[in-house]
C-alpha cells in the first residue's frame, strides 16, 4: 500500500503533541502541591514515561491491537511482542494501515497510555512511596489500561464489534472511558487505599506555584489537539470539527466552572480558569467528533460547573483526592461520555435519536467504571500488603522532594539542588592561592 505522507505528518505532528501534555500535566500538579514535595510530584508523571514507554513497545501494543483477542479484553501480549511483526512485513516494508506505517500509530497511542496513568498520581500527592508508584503504573497500564484500550478501540467488548453495538454503537472518540474514567476510578480506589494526608481537612495544603498551574493547563489544552484532532486519524474535516469543539467546549467550561466559583465562594479564581479548562478538555474527549459546535458549548457549560462542584465532594465524603483527579476526570469523563447520547448530531436524543445510543453510553460508563475500580483495587491492595503505599510520617511532614530524591525546589527547603550542586562544584573545584591563605 502506498504512503500517505499527510496522514503520516499529521499524526506524526499529533504524538509529539500528545506527548507534551505529560510534562504539561507534571507542571500542573506540580504548581498544586506544596513546594516542598513539588519535584516527587513532578517525577511521578516523568517516571510514568519511562516505565510505560518501554512496556508498551514490549507487549502494550500487542495487548492493545493484536488480532488474537482473549474474550474480548485483551489480546495476545506475545503475539507482537516487542513490536514483532508491526513494524516490518515480510518483504521488509513498513507494514501499513489505509496509507499510515502502523509504527506511527505505535507512537500514537503510547502517548495516551503515558497520560492516562500519570492522572492517576494527582490523588496520591505527597504521601506515596516513589518506587511503589513506579510499580504501580507498570501493573496498572498493564492490566487496567491495555485491556480498556482493547475492549473500546481493540474491536473488543465495549467497541463496534462488541455485544452492546446491537443496541447502538458505542461511541469514544478519544478517550472518555479508556483514559478518563478509566484513571479517574482508579484515583478514587487509590485515595481509599492509601488513605489521607497528614491534617487533610484540618491544615491547609494550598499550591505553592499558580503560574506552574496556569502553565500546565496552557500545555495541556495546546497538547490536547493532538488528542482529539489526531483521533480522526487523517488532516480532513472531522480533524477540523474536533480541533473546533475542543477549543469551544473548554472556553465554555472556563466560564461554567467561573460562575459556580464567583456565586459559591465570592471569587473566580486562576486555580478555577485552570481547572475548568481541563474539566472542558476531558468532557469534550469522547465526544468531539460527534457534537456541534454549539452542543459542544452546551457541554462545556454543564461539565464545568458540574466539576466545580464536584470537587468539594472529597471533604464532604473524606477521602483525599489531592488534586481533584475524581473531581475532574471521573466526573468530567461520565459528563462527555453520557451526553453523547444527548447532544450527538447522529443518534443524540436532542436530535431524534431515540434512547439507543443513550442506553449504550450508559452501559460501557457503567462497564469502564466496574472494571478499572476492581483491577485497581486488587492492584492497590497487593502493592500495599508487599512494598506499602506510604513514606513515613517524618518523611511527609519534611517533604518527599529532600528525602527521597535528594534535591528541592526552592533554595533554604534543605538538601535541594541549590544547595547541592554548588557544593558538588566547590568540592571539585581546584583550590585557589588566596582561598588557602585565608583559610
Amino acid at each position: 500500500m502506498e504512503l500517505d505522507s499527510g496522514t503520516t505528518a499529521w499524526m506524526l505532528i499529533s504524538a509529539s503533541l500528545v506527548l507534551l501534555m505529560t510534562p504539561g500535566l507534571a507542571f500542573f500538579y506540580g504548581g498544586m502541591t506544596r513546594s516542598k514535595s513539588v519535584l516527587n510530584m513532578m517525577m511521578m508523571s516523568f517516571g510514568a514515561m519511562g516505565v510505560i514507554g518501554v512496556i508498551y513497545v514490549l507487549w502494550g501494543w500487542s495487548m492493545s491491537y493484536g488480532s488474537e483477542s482473549i474474550g474480548g479484553i485483551f489480546a495476545n501480549p506475545l503475539e507482537m511482542f516487542g513490536l514483532q511483526g508491526a513494524i516490518l512485513d515480510d518483504a521488509g516494508e513498513f507494514v501499513m494501515d489505509g496509507g499510515l506505517p502502523v509504527v506511527v500509530d505505535v507512537g500514537f497511542q503510547v502517548t495516551f497510555a503515558i497520560i492516562t496513568t500519570a492522572l492517576i498520581s494527582g490523588a496520591l500527592a505527597e504521601r506515596v512511596k516513589f518506587g511503589t508508584w513506579m510499580v504501580f503504573a507498570g501493573l496498572w497500564v498493564t492490566l487496567a489500561y491495555f485491556p480498556m484500550a482493547h475492549m473500546v478501540w481493540g474491536g473488543g467488548l465495549l467497541s463496534g464489534d462488541g455485544p452492546f453495538a446491537s443496541i447502538a454503537d458505542p461511541i469514544d472518540f478519544a478517550g472518555g472511558t479508556v483514559v478518563h474514567i478509566n484513571a479517574g476510578v482508579a484515583a478514587l480506589v487509590l485515595a481509599l487505599v492509601v488513605g489521607k494526608r497528614r491534617g487533610f481537612g484540618r491544615e491547609p495544603s494550598r499550591p505553592h506555584n499558580l503560574p506552574f498551574v496556569m502553565l500546565g493547563a496552557a500545555l495541556l489544552w495546546f497538547g490536547w489537539f493532538g488528542f482529539n484532532a489526531g483521533s480522526a486519524y487523517a488532516a480532513d474535516g472531522l480533524a477540523g470539527l474536533a480541533w473546533v469543539n475542543t477549543t469551544t467546549c473548554t472556553a465554555a467550561a472556563i466560564l461554567g466552572w467561573l460562575v459556580v466559583e464567583k456565586l459559591r465562594d465570592g471569587h473566580a479564581t486562576s486555580l478555577g480558569a485552570a481547572s475548568g479548562i481541563v474539566a472542558g478538555l476531558v468532557a469534550i474527549t469522547p465526544a468531539a467528533g460527534s457534537l456541534s459546535p454549539v452542543g459542544s458549548i452546551a457541554l462545556g457549560l454543564v461539565a464545568g460547573g458540574l466539576c466545580a462542584m464536584a470537587v468539594s465532594l472529597k471533604y464532604r465524603l473524606g477521602f483525599d483526592d489531592s488534586l481533584d483527579v475524581v473531581g475532574v476526570h471521573l466526573v468530567g469523563g461520565l459528563v462527555g461520555t453520557v451526553m453523547i447520547g444527548f447532544l450527538a448530531t447522529d443518534g443524540g436524543l436532542i436530535y431524534g435519536g431515540g434512547l439507543n445510543l443513550l442506553a449504550v453510553q450508559v452501559i460501557i460508563a457503567v462497564v469502564a467504571i466496574l472494571f478499572s475500580g476492581v483491577v485497581t483495587l486488587v492492584i492497590g491492595l497487593a502493592l500495599k500488603a508487599t512494598l506499602g503505599w506510604r513514606v513515613s510520617d517524618e518523611v511527609e511532614a519534611g517533604g518527599i522532594d529532600s528525602a527521597v530524591h535528594g534535591e528541592s525546589a526552592y533554595e533554604g527547603l534543605g538538601g535541594g539542588l541549590a544547595t547541592s550542586l554548588p557544593q558538588r562544584v566547590a568540592a571539585s573545584a581546584p583550590v585557589s592561592t588566596e582561598e588557602k591563605v585565608g583559610s
